[in-house]
């Protein structure tokens, strides 16, 4: 186990040097990434749309 001194300062210092070793990704992978998620979240809500106009189609029927 680590005998290092633990404390917020430590902490703080740990995450830079952490951050430092981060890959960060390019403009166009973020552009490309955001877009996909976008595009998933347009498809799920149509799906659940629909989902939920059906059963509320079958329940006026009961």
């Amino acid at each position: 186990m680590a005998t290092e001194k633990k404390g917020p300062i430590s902490f703080l210092r740990n995450v830079g040097r952490e951050m430092k070793r981060v890959t960060w990704p390019t403009r166009k992978e973020l552009t490309r990434y955001t877009l996909v998620v976008l595009a998933t979240l347009a498809i799920m809500v149509g799906f659940f749309f629909l989902v939920d106009e059906g059963i509320s189609f079958l329940l006026r029927f009961l």
